[in-house]
């Protein structure tokens, strides 16, 4: 049964892996607002998400910040066949302007490992094959529950060379590892962790639970930290890479400290194109014990 379904979404992968950038965007935008038009989950929770994070917004403002970010998590889900599937020239062909790139150059310098923090905004898988094609690099992953499916996955993202890391303590050693030697890694930096890697710091004025990961790889590599994304451009147009410097204090040993850092690093991305950001995410659901629950009215945080 589980060999069949990785069977359905790889053939399903490499079938939308044949559609153009337009096309697939196309496609993507309208699941978006079938989304929308439909009062999906994804629409509640991005409407409860931008409630917290932008409530200066009016009325309008904000139904139009959902619709958006809707039509931009269907296009970002349809160009993920392209990513995997295209040719790696094809892929990187797509990024029409790097900003930031003197960064990259600053903090490779001397000779120390490069961390970079590609949260949920944009095309990051996009991102991810730019700097696996620069660099030799390393990327944590979360393992899916259909084996097969791993195996295509592993093989997609690393085709350029990227090693591709489980997010346990053999993995963790091994960015480690790459990250003393000089090298790069990346992670998502923007997920609810689980277990006791965590510490809970504001992102938007809210505090949530968040990753010590960071803050932990970069005091024992000694490593220099970037945040980056890729923003998707209008009418097919491709994509701006963009790479910023973090906040001051992600690498701290206070974990409250060090995590503040880390969200109010991702949090100014952000802001820069927020309607590419993944609000469909239930970023707020591990908050302070007994704090009300965002999406379980009169609930509370356990």
């Amino acid at each position: 049964m589980a060999f069949s379904k990785a069977t359905f979404l790889i053939t399903a992968l490499r079938l939308a892996g044949k559609l153009p950038l337009r096309g697939a965007q196309l496609i993507g935008r309208f699941l978006g607002m079938i989304s929308w038009m439909s009062r999906s989950q994804y629409r509640t929770v991005t409407d409860i998400n931008l409630k917290i994070c932008l409530p200066e917004l009016t009325d309008d403002q904000h139904d139009r910040m959902v619709r958006s970010s809707l039509r931009h998590t269907g296009q970002t889900m349809m160009e993920i066949p392209l990513m995997w599937e295209w040719p790696v020239e094809r892929c990187l062909g797509l990024i029409r302007e790097i900003e930031g790139e003197e960064l990259l150059a600053e903090a490779k310098k001397d000779g120390r490992g490069l961390l970079l923090l590609a949260p949920h905004l944009g095309n990051w898988e996009l991102t991810g094959l730019y700097f696996s094609s620069r660099y030799r690099m390393a990327a944590l992953y979360s393992p899916p529950h259909i084996r097969e499916f791993e195996d295509y996955m592993i093989q997609v993202r690393g085709r350029m060379g990227s090693e591709l890391v489980r997010g346990d303590r053999r993995g963790l050693a091994r960015l480690i590892t790459l990250l003393r030697e000089g090298e790069v890694a990346g992670i998502l930096p923007d997920q609810s962790p689980r277990g006791k890697g965590n510490a809970y710091a504001p992102f938007f004025g809210m505090e949530v639970r968040t990753m010590t990961l960071v803050s932990k790889l970069l005091q024992k590599s000694g490593a220099i930290p970037l945040v980056t994304y890729s923003e998707r451009l209008k009418d097919g147009e491709g994509f701006r890479l963009v790479i910023r410097e973090c906040e001051p204090g992600i690498a701290d040993p206070d974990p409250v400290t060090a995590t503040t850092a880390l969200n109010k690093s991702i949090e100014d991305v952000v802001r820069e194109v927020p309607e590419q950001y993944q609000w469909e995410y239930k970023r707020f659901r591990h908050r302070p014990p007994g704090l009300p629950h965002p999406y379980r009215p009169g609930r509370v945080c356990k």
